[in-house]
């Protein structure tokens, strides 16, 4: 007759220290998610700020390309006055 395996017996000091261990880790992991969180919503402010930024300079860019325009006629205009001025 074989004795049956009796098995592995965990003490409740030894069950207690592992609930205490996992509890603590459980909440250093919180802190760390509650930073992450934190950091999110500053680099979420962040980005509103340069997109606003980036409108603003896009709005006041397009003068640009229309007196760029508006040279390069008078330039062909003129050019053109004083070929046929001759």
């Amino acid at each position: 007759m074989t004795v049956p395996d009796p098995g592995v017996y965990i003490s409740p000091a030894q069950m207690y220290q592992e609930v205490r261990g996992l509890a603590e880790a459980v909440a250093r992991i919180e802190s760390k998610l509650d930073g992450i969180l934190d950091d999110g919503k500053e680099a979420r402010g962040l980005i509103a700020d340069h997109e606003a930024r980036i409108r603003t300079l896009e709005k006041s860019r397009w003068p640009l390309p229309t007196l760029g325009v508006l040279a390069g006629v008078a330039g062909a205009v003129t050019g053109a006055l004083s070929l046929l001025g001759r």
